[in-house]
């Protein structure tokens, strides 16, 4: 489907925030991707037919790239673990400041395998009950737990809020599984 919507060119200069290299192993078209993730995140030995460029860095703030430097700007599944609105916002300007064309793609509330805890419905269940488990799994997995705590899912209001000008799109696996915003100027 990004392929299909985005048509990226050979050579294309893409930003892949919170990104790491093996999502690109389906597209078969040769890109120059830059892969800015947290220090330690990134498999530089990771074998592509891609130029790939690794860089530490910080979703919401990333002065070291002036405006409009990159063809596209690309992240799946980073949105939604930047941190609460106000960060949510610095993301998204940098992503519209970096590139008029993006893909930003964060999973979908509403289906029924949650994708960071793989729990059925996890969203619908109450305050109290996602803070038990939270509290049992931190015993034994200290690091997935705080991930999975710090998750915020990010609604369909909120995604045309932070990107106004974008097209948005269900991603379906049956029912819809991702939220899609998407911008092709």
């Amino acid at each position: 489907m990004f392929v299909r919507i985005m048509n990226p060119k050979p050579g294309m200069k893409i930003l892949d925030v919170g990104g790491l290299p093996q999502i690109w192993d389906h597209v078969a078209i040769p890109l120059d991707i830059t892969c800015l993730n947290l220090p330690g995140m990134a498999e530089p030995d990771h074998k592509t037919h891609h130029t790939m460029t690794y860089v530490d860095g910080d979703a919401c703030n990333m002065p070291e790239y002036h405006t409009d430097q990159f063809d596209m700007v690309f992240s799946n599944s980073t949105i939604e673990h930047v941190g609460d609105y106000e960060k949510r916002v610095h993301f998204a300007k940098e992503v519209r400041r970096l590139s008029k064309k993006y893909w930003i793609q964060t999973p979908y509330k509403y289906y029924p395998i949650e994708a960071h805890c793989g729990m059925p419905f996890w969203w619908l269940y109450p305050e109290a009950l996602r803070a038990f488990f939270i509290n049992r799994w931190r015993k034994s997995l200290p690091a997935w737990t705080e991930m999975v705590a710090t998750t915020t899912i990010i609604s369909v209001k909120e995604m045309k809020e932070l990107f106004p000008e974008c097209t948005l799109k269900k991603e379906w696996v049956i029912l819809p599984k991702s939220l899609i915003a998407y911008s092709v100027k």
